[in-house]
């Protein structure tokens, strides 16, 4: 079922702040947009030649979020009417490493952008992105919006952090925000090479056994980034539009649930390798199983995945073979 244009809605005209731009979502975010016919003002601390955006409609703006006077001045000079707010230190390993630049980053960052919409008082709607790892060890169970928020290592708690915070200021200030949670996402662009989807596949390339840092068991959902993108833009399309909107969050899935191990294996297939992976059993502070449950998201929003595992593995491979193509020519 293709998502309607009332769902996703005409964007011409608008101006929209992408915080974390230079991102996986971020991209794709930027790309949606210039397609549905807005413009993008692309906030990154992190803008490289690898990286960066090269098409009309799109401002790059390299700063931290956590800068105000930045912002400040970005809402006065550029006005943009939409914030997807996707900027955050992601990764698990690091966090438990540096848990104080990981909350500085994830929610002082978050309440520095939040506090100038606020004081900027022009901005029509907001998505604040929160994660699954907000919902920390469910024993299994599939994660509900209506799951306690029960975090347990740094990037989940930063995580819940950034989700309460949006809550609190649709809330208290009346600032219509909503709040995603996504499942895992894949898709090409992610140059993080210690995620099992880039890094699979970089090996392959590299005729070298992928590597697995846990035991292989972890089981997540995965969702094509693609399709987040396309939820971030039906959930600003919301909360623009509809009151009751305001203040909640909506997990986003698309019921493809793989242990690291199986994943590794369907990239190999992909691919057509025969390169089997090693399992380290290194990975510590990590939620054994997640599982999402979209179910609200569908209902209230009309949004659903579109892309299929098999096809969005090999879009990411098609992105991965043309990048590293492109860097050894």
């Amino acid at each position: 079922m293709d998502l309607t244009e009332s769902t996703i809605g005409r964007w011409s005209g608008r101006r929209v702040l992408v915080t974390g731009a230079a991102g996986l979502l971020g991209r794709a975010v930027t790309e949606v947009v210039l397609q549905r016919g807005g413009s993008v003002l692309g906030l990154d601390i992190a803008w490289t030649d690898a990286n960066r955006i090269d098409a009309p409609g799109v401002v790059e703006i390299a700063g931290d979020i956590r800068d105000r006077d930045l912002l400040d001045r970005l809402h006065r000079d550029e006005r943009p009417d939409t914030l997807i707010h996707l900027a955050a230190q992601t990764l698990v390993g690091p966090a438990v490493e540096d848990p104080i630049e990981t909350f500085s980053t994830n929610v002082e960052g978050s309440w520095t952008v939040l506090e100038a919409c606020r004081a900027a008082g022009t901005v029509e709607r907001i998505v604040v992105a929160s994660s699954d790892k907000a919902y920390g060890d469910a024993g299994g169970r599939p994660y509900r919006e209506t799951t306690p928020l029960r975090p347990a290592h740094p990037y989940d708690a930063s995580k819940a952090m950034t989700d309460l915070l949006g809550r609190t200021y649709a809330q208290t200030y009346g600032l219509p925000i909503a709040i995603s949670r996504c499942a895992n996402l894949y898709g090409g662009g992610d140059l993080n090479w210690s995620r099992i989807v880039p890094g699979t596949i970089r090996s392959v390339l590299e005729g070298e056994a992928p590597v697995i840092r846990s035991d292989g068991t972890f089981v997540r959902d995965y969702l094509y980034v693609r399709d987040a993108a396309t939820a971030m833009l039906v959930l600003a399309q919301a909360v623009g539009r509809r009151p009751a909107v305001r203040g909640e969050a909506y997990n986003f899935a698309a019921g493809q649930r793989l242990s690291a191990l199986e994943m590794a294996e369907r990239i190999l297939a992909v691919m057509g390798s025969a390169l089997r992976p090693r399992i380290l059993a290194i990975s510590r502070n990590e939620v054994p199983v997640q599982r999402v449950d979209a179910s609200r998201a569908r209902h209230e929003l009309g949004w659903r995945a579109q892309v299929r595992l098999r096809t969005g593995l090999a879009r990411t491979v098609d992105w991965y073979r043309t990048y590293f193509g492109a860097a050894a020519s």
